[in-house]
């Protein structure tokens, strides 16, 4: 996956561990990570700073991601905030966005996941994305995609065959070519297209990559392959250089 700009996120977590992994695992993405430990402090450096985007865990010492949450919006109206927490009671996601959160992940997740919900949330703000959400068309192979008209051209020896692709078939096939030779994470196109990442969008998500393998099935230099326990990959050997 490409990186993306500097924009700066304030991190509030008590557990420094896993404090520490997330915020080098966003920094190797470009992101500009400041880290507290606590409520208390996490106040204090957004008080020092100006952040395009918060990630609070909720059971914090001295004070909990809520309350913090609260004080932050009492100042700052606009700043997007990610709650992080091990609770799925239904009252304590409805606290969080009764407190102004943009979005709530559960603790354990999959650090792509919330890779992705960090980019969404700050296109929708305005002060990031990655460039390659704009790209509309594509080649892979003999075939020539256009994703907003959702047709898939295959060029062949008796001229061009033109398949019309549901939304749904279109909108994975489009993340498959933005993540070309690379894994596309599960986790990142179910949370992206089915809006939730568990066992019955999973199965879909099978049936539909079982789909695209048919529609790309007439040049054999494409294939979609399975990474067991993370996703997929599109292989394209056009050139012959993938392994």
């Amino acid at each position: 996956m490409d990186k993306m700009t500097n924009n700066k996120i304030l991190l509030v977590e008590d557990d420094m561990n896993f404090g520490d992994v997330l915020k080098s695992y966003l920094e190797m993405y470009d992101y500009d990570v400041t880290l507290a430990t606590d409520g208390e402090m996490g106040l204090e450096k957004f008080n020092q700073d100006t952040f395009d985007l918060c990630i609070f865990d909720v059971m914090m010492p001295k004070k909990d991601g809520f309350t913090l949450g609260k004080e932050i919006r009492e100042k700052n109206t606009d700043v997007p905030i990610i709650f992080l927490t091990a609770k799925t009671l239904k009252e304590d996601i409805l606290e969080g966005f009764k407190v102004g959160a943009d979005d709530y992940i559960t603790k354990p997740f999959n650090s792509e996941e919330l890779l992705y919900r960090v980019q969404a949330i700050l296109k929708r703000s305005g002060k990031g994305g990655n460039p390659e959400e704009d790209i509309k068309e594509f080649l892979i192979g003999k075939y020539h995609f256009n994703y907003p008209l959702r047709i898939l051209s295959f060029k062949g020896d008796d001229g061009v065959e033109k398949d019309k692709l549901s939304p749904k078939e279109a909108h994975l096939l489009r993340l498959f070519c933005l993540y070309k030779n690379d894994v596309l994470p599960r986790s990142i196109a179910l949370t992206q297209i089915w809006g939730e990442d568990n066992y019955f969008t999973a199965r879909s998500m099978d049936v539909f990559v079982t789909k695209l393998r048919k529609y790309i099935s007439k040049d054999n230099h494409l294939e979609i392959v399975n990474i067991h326990g993370n996703g997929f990959r599109l292989i394209d050997r056009t050139n012959g250089d993938v392994d």
